[in-house]
């Protein structure tokens, strides 16, 4: 199993949204959700990039290099994971 550390766009709901918060990943183009929370949208957008890879490796494609960079294969038992906190 890979682990894709990627960066997402969070935008604050506006009229263009349906007042609703929108999440995307650059690397992955049209890969977007939105959300009536901002973790909704994170987490719909979550579930998206990984179909957007899934699809990707099972038509044998080939990931954008950023993408490709940001892999690191999982070792072991346990789970990494990130938090991102703005003060």
């Amino acid at each position: 199993m890979k682990l894709y550390k990627l960066p997402a766009i969070l935008r604050e709901p506006n009229h263009d949204t349906e007042d609703k918060y929108l999440a995307e990943v650059p690397a992955l183009p049209g890969c977007r959700a939105w959300g009536d929370t901002a973790a909704q949208a994170l987490e719909s957008v979550q579930s998206v990039a990984a179909a957007f890879i899934e699809s990707y490796n099972a038509r044998g494609d080939l990931l954008l290099q950023e993408v490709q960079d940001a892999a690191r294969d999982v070792v072991g038992g346990g789970t990494q994971s990130e938090v991102l906190v703005a003060v």
